[in-house]
């Protein structure tokens, strides 16, 4: 009974594409770069922001356009095209922090949004900090010997 509800469920599940969703995050995530170096350039040329500031620059930018996109609502349906190409760089952080205030903004300032905005991204900060801990750790020990 079981090997046959699993060969309906395995038929009736749709296959991935794995090479067609590799190659649009490739690209996506490409392009991201792309528009990245094009704001830096832009910030130096054009604002005359010295190198080190205009990646600083560039990042706020990518971030509020992200949230942006978010709240307007674009961000989810390029996300599900792109895949990881939007999703892993600091865009990514930024549209699931923003998604969660979103969510929640109807339950006021400190238990809606000041609670549950770092809900989907605290695991990347937690576990960030504890990652950046231990391969510190490890360089000094390593540098001690």
């Amino acid at each position: 009974m079981e090997d046959n509800y699993q060969k309906i469920v395995d038929k009736h599940t749709p296959k991935e594409k794995i090479f067609y969703n590799t190659f649009i995050a490739f690209i996506t995530g490409g392009i991201m770069g792309v528009i990245g170096n094009f704001l830096i350039e832009f910030y130096e040329s054009y604002m005359s922001v010295p190198a080190k500031e205009a990646t600083v620059c560039m990042l706020i930018t990518l971030i509020f356009l992200s949230c942006l996109l978010t709240s307007l609502g674009f961000f989810d349906k390029w996300v599900n095209f792109c895949k990881c190409g939007l999703i892993i760089p600091i865009t990514g952080f930024a549209h699931a922090t923003q998604s969660a205030a979103l969510e929640y903004r109807k339950e006021g300032l400190v238990t809606g949004i000041g609670v549950n905005m770092l809900k989907l991204s605290g695991a990347v900060i937690i576990y960030g900090i504890i990652g950046s801990f231990v391969f510190s750790l490890i360089r000094t020990l390593v540098g001690l010997v």
